[in-house]
């Protein structure tokens, strides 16, 4: 409280010395004029000095309404101060009427026209303060009901002068970008619930599993060296299960938290499917699926390492749906500036009314999804590919596979990593 007096002091004397400045100028030009209309010298200086008690009333006048001007109204602020300055220009003739010893016949006619004058005035500011007046109750109304959380609410066009106009759209504009953000929010949080649910019920099953077995092994219940080896293959791929799950979730957080922008590691197209191929064939092999690559001159283009985990992604779900004897091909191509790679199988397919869905994390609506698998590597894969900048779709029949298709930008190719 202490500090905020002073300041305001500040501003008033401020504004007075703005209103002094402002009646020296005007006496200065009137003075002026004066000489260019041929004025005398001695003429010149009673003018000046009929115009110093004129100064001062002004200065008098405004300093006396400016407080109560502050607590107006803009339609009685805009009324008052038509008045006011009617009012001193009143007070400012009366004062040199009478240095100039005006007839009493005169002052009275010139005063009843003043009269005339302040009636008019401040009619006139009434009705001109009319719009600014409701475009500020608009405002005000709009900021109320969105600080109340209405936030479908905007102020849309505002009559009262282009200052209000542009104070309105950047209101709406506002609402626009808390809208939206609010929407992101929400949209943010109910995916994290239903993630949350998802790997809840996805870690549940091999807990459980784990937890059989081993208090079956603990409590002697089994104890035979073939039950104790089946047992210990299912924990592993109880275990194996958790950790690709673990993997996953850690990939989707980076993500989220903008990982890759600060990426600048590069890798060859060939290293890369390479790489996949290689981690991939055991599955192949046991699975008894054809895993075929075809470049198509992309061998040689730059990409983010962590194409190499959407690519494994691809393949081992293609892999995991594709009957024996099947196919998967991987192919890459350059074009404009992008990298086009392609991962296609010869599997089950997928239900046209399950593709919008088939990226989501978890979904297991369809069989394409429902098989082993943590249930996120088609959702990270479609992070990843869109946090590179790129896009990735999925096309698929019934009964005649899935085509994956992804495009990138093509980085730099400096640092590249071998």
């Amino acid at each position: 409280m202490g500090g905020r007096l002073p300041v305001r002091s500040l501003k008033a004397t401020g504004g007075l010395i703005a209103v002094a400045v402002a009646a020296a100028a005007g006496a200065i030009v009137t003075v002026a004029v004066g000489a260019g209309a041929g004025m005398h010298g001695h003429e010149l200086g009673h003018l000046a000095l009929l115009l110093l008690p004129a100064a001062v009333a002004t200065i008098a006048g405004v300093a006396a309404a400016r407080p109560l001007l502050a607590r107006l109204s803009i339609r009685l602020r805009h009324t008052a101060i038509a008045l006011v300055a009617l009012l001193v220009g009143i007070a400012n003739l009366a004062v040199l009427a009478r240095l100039m010893f005006v007839s009493g016949h005169d002052m009275t006619a010139v005063l009843v026209m003043l009269g005339y004058a302040v009636g008019a005035g401040a009619g006139a500011a009434l009705v001109l303060a009319r719009d600014p007046s409701r475009a500020i109750a608009r405002l005000s109304a709009t900021a109320r009901s969105l600080g109340r959380g209405d936030l479908e609410v905007r102020a849309g066009h505002v009559d009262g002068g282009p200052e209000y106009a542009a104070l309105a759209s950047t209101l709406d504009r506002m609402a626009d970008r808390l809208g939206q953000a609010v929407a992101t929010v929400r949209d943010v949080e109910a995916r994290r619930r239903d993630l949350i649910t998802a790997v809840s019920h996805d870690l549940r099953t091999p807990l459980a599993r784990l937890r059989a077995m081993v208090e079956a092994i603990d409590e002697g219940v089994v104890d035979d060296p073939p039950t104790l080896r089946r047992y210990a293959g299912e924990m592993r791929r109880s275990i194996d299960t958790l950790v690709t799950l673990v993997d996953d979730l850690f990939e989707l957080v980076q993500l989220d938290a903008g990982a890759i922008e600060a990426e600048t590691t590069r890798a060859r197209v060939a290293d890369v499917v390479g790489t996949v191929v290689a981690e991939c064939d055991a599955d192949a092999i046991l699975k008894g699926v054809a895993v075929r690559t075809d470049l198509d001159g992309a061998a040689d283009a730059a990409c983010s390492p962590r194409l190499a985990r959407v690519l494994q992604n691809l393949v081992q779900n293609s892999i995991r749906h594709t009957p024996a004897d099947g196919t998967v091909t991987i192919e890459a191509r350059r074009a404009d500036g992008r990298v086009h790679v392609v991962v296609e199988d010869t599997g089950e397919g997928i239900p046209m009314s399950a593709l919008p869905h088939v990226f989501e994390p978890f979904y297991r609506a369809d069989p394409a999804r429902s098989q082993p698998g943590s249930g996120l590597g088609l959702a990270v894969a479609k992070r990843i590919v869109e946090a590179l900048g790129g896009d990735i779709t999925v096309q698929a029949r019934e009964v005649a596979g899935v085509r994956f298709a992804l495009s990138l930008p093509e980085p730099s190719a400096t640092a590249i990593r071998s």
